[in-house]
């Protein structure tokens, strides 16, 4: 919410004065392009509950929109029809949107790109240049990045004017992280769930984030959570965007106090009052560790991040440990049972690895013959009349040598009056048996015994 209020309060106040460059009439003024879905979201409420006691011509008051995939196209265009001041949306959806028309991108004055990294990582620069490109010159941008690789450093010198380049912190201040205490264990692959509940039982945990660098590992991780009988919820991008808003809404409004993410998904993400950071997988580079253990012990409050490294992570632990000057390049190793993680974490010595019965995490995945109850079939009645046709080529045959049909014989098939267990003695039965072992392609080539 800092973020957002330190450039969404400038934003609005820009767009809605008398000297505003181009005065409000329901066409989008101000544009904020996000990584994710749930940031657009996030960045949308904020943004409306700063614009509540904003009006623009005729009393009217501002009207912040949401543009973002996995929603339905009709509602998003409706919205933009009805009047939109200021649009918040992912690039993929924005530039939809604007190719067909309904996005009008040539009367904004104001231009926001929040996790500018992020959208790189994700592939999102040629939707963002192409965005770019439909917008006026003579508008103000800001460009929000926590690092600047070339690429986006490209970006901010082709499509801004001048832009001043300011550092809010010192490099690597956000890696103190004075308030969090950090703790750092080896542990194997097949005891890391069991260590994990043991966390979740520490003195004083609070709202705890799990992250991990797989969709398939974060429900897994949240399935066998959930099966301990933890409050467990996932968010990643294998769940459609219905599950993952109401997960995250559970996870705010406390009904969940565990939530399991990929960095993705998680970006940007504002979430108050979290106590435990879990790295079940280390990240990809120090800047993600840093990211990840900074949802905790904000604003003054301490938080404790917990990392967990795999034997086959240690090369990588080495280069964020050395990086960010943790003097813990060998971790100790660490299992569920060990003493010095319930010493240092503050667990007790009857925890154990469930906590109550069974539950279901948020936004779990139904498998598809759970989606709807199905009814009982009934044995089926066969009839005493039941006949069998066989055929060859799509064509009826009788199956006799000849073509033709034996004496006191149907076609090779018991009669339709025939009972449907014909007697061993019964001559139909006997023809049938008899037809279905002759071979008459064999009979026809089959030299005679005496032709020598």
């Amino acid at each position: 919410m800092g973020k957002t209020f330190a450039f969404g309060v400038p934003l609005l106040q820009r767009i809605s004065t008398g000297n505003a460059t181009r005065p409000l009439n329901g066409t989008p003024r101000a544009l904020v392009v996000v990584p994710t879905r749930e940031l657009c979201v996030q960045v949308t409420e904020d943004l409306a509950s700063a614009a509540k006691y904003l009006t623009a011509d005729g009393g009217r008051r501002l009207s912040v929109t949401p543009i973002y995939g996995g929603r339905a196209y009709e509602p998003q265009i409706e919205a933009l029809r009805a009047g939109a001041d200021v649009v918040v949306g992912t690039p993929g959806r924005l530039l939809d949107l604007a190719q067909q028309g309904h996005l009008q991108l040539g009367g904004l004055s104001m231009l926001v790109l929040d996790e500018a990294d992020e959208m790189l990582d994700l592939g999102f620069l040629p939707d963002i240049e192409r965005i770019l490109r439909q917008i006026p010159t003579d508008r103000q941008s800001m460009l929000f990045s926590a690092t600047m690789p070339g690429p986006i450093i490209t970006l901010a010198r082709t499509f801004m004017n001048q832009p001043t380049h300011i550092r809010a912190e010192a490099p690597h201040s956000a890696a103190t992280h004075d308030t969090t205490k950090q703790y750092v264990y080896r542990a194997h692959a097949l005891d890391k769930v069991e260590l994990v509940s043991r966390v979740l039982q520490a003195d004083s945990r609070g709202a705890t984030m799990i992250f991990t660098r797989t969709k398939r590992t974060a429900q897994k991780v949240a399935d066998e959570l959930a099966e301990r009988g933890f409050k467990v919820g996932a968010v990643h991008g294998d769940l459609n965007q219905a599950a993952r808003e109401k997960a995250l809404k559970a996870f705010r409004t406390g009904e969940i106090d565990v939530l399991v993410a990929t960095d993705v998904a998680a970006r940007g993400i504002d979430i108050d009052d979290v106590t435990h950071v879990i790295n079940y997988q280390i990240p990809e580079d120090e800047q993600a560790y840093v990211h990840r253990i900074g949802r905790t012990g904000r604003a003054g409050k301490t938080g404790v991040a917990v990392t967990l490294v795999d034997w086959d992570e240690l090369t990588r632990w080495s280069l964020i440990d050395k990086a960010l000057g943790l003097d813990c390049p060998e971790p100790p190793e660490t299992y569920s049972s060990s003493p010095h993680l319930y010493a240092e974490l503050g667990i007790s010595a009857e925890a154990v690895g469930t906590v109550g019965e069974k539950r279901k995490s948020h936004g779990q995945r139904r498998p598809k013959d759970q989606d709807a109850p199905k009814a009982e079939r009934s044995p089926r009645v066969r009839s005493g009349n039941r006949r069998r046709t066989r055929t060859r080529a799509g064509q009826p045959v009788s199956g006799h040598p000849t073509g033709g049909t034996p004496a006191g014989g149907s076609g090779g098939d018991a009669p339709a009056d025939a009972p449907a267990s014909a007697p061993p003695g019964n001559a139909a039965g006997a023809n049938r048996r008899r037809r279905r072992r002759r071979k008459p392609a064999e009979a026809a080539t089959t030299p005679s015994a005496g032709a020598n």
